[in-house]
């Protein structure tokens, strides 16, 4: 039987190029360890088929950093928090562009600047308009931004200034979101990623695996993501800080976090999957294994408040699995 579903699969996404239901990628999801690799085989051919072969790479700068008034609990920039962190207002437009400057040399194709809050006031965002100018003037990366809950006039305003791309994750599924933050809610977050795409913007749209959430839970997002149907998914893994909430959070095994990969890849097979914070302490040296399960994208570079990797070491990764570096995510 298990053998069959993963044919079924494949069927429906090879060569009917049809969607499969949350009962299916229920299915795949109670499968044993023993058909890791057969899952990992069917989501490589997946990928393959819509979206071809390739890692797209992205930078990102926390230009405004600490002091948020959300208590999500898996953040270490939230108020409610004693996390040691170094946080700092927000950085002047000419520190965003020489940072946006050193990715493009590493390789990347986009840059995000992301802001902590539920918001951007108006001085955050008059500063992060002005950046978004200068690396369109100065550099040929794709500009991302995330700062948090949109108005309508902030969309807008964002679009017209050239924004390619604006990142607002769902976080969790909406069963379990309740769990995570209590000072927003799930339709809050599902209104910006609308408002995102009626101004014309690609919509960045994810979550955090490992927060206590159910195997099922994982899927209900998957689902809950490909309903607003975004471009680039970011995968992140939690990577529990101390005085978060989340503080005493065991890691996902690095098992869990591959075939997670992999069922999302299988839900999603026309978006980009983006593989971004606490992926190298989750994944640690089965990194490259995620590039087979279905990930096409990656955050290089150090993350909001965590390190992340050298991206000398992404490229020679990427190298490694004779994949090419594309230059944009429509590269299906």
């Amino acid at each position: 039987m298990s053998e069959r579903t993963i044919q079924l699969v494949a069927e429906k996404l090879l060569d009917n190029e049809e969607l499969i239901t949350f009962e299916e990628a229920h299915r795949l999801a109670l499968l044993g360890e023993e058909y890791l690799l057969d899952l990992i085989g069917l989501s490589y051919k997946v990928t393959a088929k819509y979206k071809n072969k390739g890692i797209y790479l992205c930078g990102i700068i926390s230009a405004k950093t600490g002091a948020c008034p959300e208590d999500c609990a898996f953040c270490a920039q939230s108020a409610y928090t004693r996390a040691p962190i170094s946080a700092h207002p927000m950085v002047d437009p000419s520190i965003i562009l020489k940072a946006a400057k050193e990715v493009e040399k590493s390789g990347a194709s986009e840059f995000c600047i992301v802001t902590s809050g539920r918001g951007p006031d108006e001085k955050t965002f008059r500063k992060v308009i002005e950046a978004v100018h200068l690396i369109r003037s100065y550099t040929g990366l794709s500009v991302g931004c995330s700062l948090g809950i949109l108005t309508k006039k902030q969309a807008r305003l964002l679009s017209a200034a050239g924004v390619d791309r604006y990142n607002h994750n769902l976080e969790t599924s909406r069963s379990f979101f309740p769990s995570i933050c209590k000072t927003h809610t799930y339709g809050e977050r599902v209104k910006t990623a609308h408002l995102v795409k009626e101004n014309g913007m690609e919509l960045c749209c994810g979550g955090i695996l490992g927060m206590g959430e159910s195997p099922v839970q994982r899927l209900e997002l998957a689902f809950e993501l490909r309903g607003l149907n975004p471009d680039l998914v970011p995968i992140n893994f939690l990577n529990p800080r101390p005085g978060t909430g989340l503080a005493n959070r065991v890691l996902l095994t690095p098992i869990e976090a591959i075939k997670s990969i992999a069922l999302f890849r299988l839900i999603l097979p026309r978006s980009t999957l983006i593989c971004a914070g606490g992926r190298s302490v989750v994944l640690r040296d089965l990194q490259p294994l995620a590039l087979l399960a279905g990930i096409n994208a990656l955050i290089t570079g150090n993350y909001l408040t965590t390190p992340g990797r050298m991206p000398e070491e992404d490229l020679r990764m990427i190298r490694d699995l004779n994949m090419p570096v594309v230059k944009h995510t429509r590269f299906g």
